[in-house]
């Protein structure tokens, strides 16, 4: 259990991480949703990948709770076709509020190669990764005056989040809020059947999680849900969640 040496205040809530977390621990997403859009309301986020995780909490607010909330959508230009053509279409099924933040003045993978050269993500992944998704985001939740912000993090995807709260702070204060930590990929794709959602195709064929497309490959039986994101290097988050 995460502690703070003292509680998350904006504005004239207090808000005690301890207290959240112990209230929410066997909560159903559901609640821990309808909790943060009746507390942080206007000024909370949701940042999407479009993985089927990230689905499921946007069918909850908008389907469901019927709260729209900003969805933050990283475009790093490497993105596979079937998660842009998803993109899209969740946009027009839910009419979303969909911000999407890039690197600044890049607007193709061949202008991304002349400012940065051939891919970057071998020779200085790290910064491959500063500048297609650390700095947009941040510089998304700063532009629409975060208080906090939804992830779709679920403590069985790596040993790296198994401990992980629901509420928490992120480097700047901000409550980050996992709503699914406590579901595993089971409830997920449950939820997924009884609502009839959308999903990427490529999840059908090998892919439980889908980053950028020249670094994400197939899972085989028996490896970890994330064992296709940046295999063979050795990294584990991509520095969103660090």
């Amino acid at each position: 259990m995460m502690t703070v040496a003292a509680p998350f205040t904006t504005q004239t809530t207090v808000w005690n991480l301890d207290e959240l977390n112990q209230k929410f621990e066997s909560a159903h997403p559901r609640e821990i949703l309808a909790w943060s859009a009746e507390n942080i309301s206007s000024r909370l986020v949701q940042t999407s990948a479009f993985n089927v995780d990230d689905l499921v909490i946007t069918d909850i607010l908008y389907r469901d709770l019927k709260h729209p909330v900003p969805v933050i959508f990283l475009d790093t230009l490497y993105h596979f076709r079937e998660t842009l053509e998803l993109v899209a279409k969740a946009k027009e099924i839910y009419n979303l509020d969909l911000k999407i933040y890039k690197t600044p003045d890049v607007d193709s993978r061949e202008t991304f190669v002349a400012k940065h050269g051939v891919a970057l993500w071998n020779t200085d992944i790290t910064k491959f990764h500063q500048i297609t998704k650390i700095e947009p985001l941040q510089r998304g939740l700063d532009e629409l005056n975060t208080i906090g912000w939804l992830t779709g993090r679920r403590r069985d995807q790596a040993v790296t989040r198994a401990n992980m709260p629901i509420f928490e702070l992120d480097n700047l204060g901000r409550l980050k809020i996992n709503p699914l930590a406590n579901w595993t990929r089971k409830d997920s794709w449950a939820y997924v059947a009884e609502y009839g959602m959308i999903y990427n195709p490529l999840h059908d064929q090998g892919y439980p999680s889908i980053g950028d497309e020249p670094i994400t490959t197939q899972v085989g039986e028996g490896e970890d849900e994330r064992a296709g994101r940046w295999r063979g290097t050795g990294k584990t988050e991509c520095g969103i969640h660090i």
